[in-house]
């Protein structure tokens, strides 16, 4: 049976400084908050190139620029190299809880000193309580804060989104001080063994791109998808 087709109202925000390239401009096209988003329309949207930030859904709409390409992992093909299988050694005692998308101060702490160490002159290391809550949690989806602990302590925090056949990685943070673990290619790794245990399709990775050092690791996870030309297919390898 076809789904039928819903009509969503977007607006264009102005150009501002783009956050991952330097002396580029960016704009975004967002769905209207007026809408009322549900997690099997994302489900749908994701598809198409869009990411959620909050309760917001928007893509990339830049007229002169590419840059940002969506990618995703058909997580049943996904094959690890052999840094990522080190990882995965290196990190055996790490233990891990999913907890429900909620505020926790202690979360907030490690978010704060992530940022701190990794994003110093981002306007996110500045954020208030409310502000890294708005960011990371929806309304309208099924999300996990997902903790990773090493030696019973925080270690990391992965927020992840359940939709209809995938997961979405929304956002990892870690503690600095803990970066020879590899947290952060860790979650991924993680990710995509939760997404084969609950029986999804896909790991939605957000947005590859090259000339972006914090954007470009996607690219290390194979075989990858990218969406381009309005479909998805695989992607050579850097």
């Amino acid at each position: 049976m076809a789904r039928p087709v819903i009509s969503l109202p977007l607006f264009v925000t102005e150009k501002h400084p783009c956050s991952y390239l330097d002396d580029e401009e960016a704009r975004s096209a967002f769905i209207n908050p007026s809408f009322a988003m549900t997690t099997p329309i994302y489900s749908e949207l994701i598809q198409q190139g869009f990411r959620r930030s909050g309760d917001d859904v928007y893509s990339p709409y830049c007229p002169n620029c590419m840059a940002c390409i969506p990618a995703r992992l058909k997580v049943a093909d996904f094959i690890p190299d052999r840094s990522q299988k080190r990882c995965r050694q290196k990190n055996n005692n790490t233990e891990v809880l999913i907890k429900p998308a909620e505020f926790d101060l202690a979360h907030y702490e490690l978010y704060r000193r992530y940022q701190a160490a990794r994003h110093q002159h981002g306007v996110m290391a500045q954020s208030s309580q409310d502000d890294y809550i708005h960011f990371l949690k929806s309304s309208w989806c099924q999300t996990a804060f997902v903790e990773f602990l090493i030696d019973g302590d925080l270690a990391a925090i992965a927020v992840v989104d359940q939709l209809e056949n995938a997961l979405s990685a929304v956002y990892t943070f870690f503690d600095p001080r803990l970066a020879g673990y590899g947290l952060g290619v860790y979650a991924v790794l993680w990710q995509i063994e939760w997404a084969k245990q609950l029986k999804k399709d896909y790991l939605y990775l957000g947005y590859l791109i090259k000339s972006c050092r914090k954007m470009s690791y996607k690219d290390k996870y194979q075989p990858l998808q990218i969406f381009r030309d309005k479909k998805w297919k695989l992607k050579e390898p850097i």
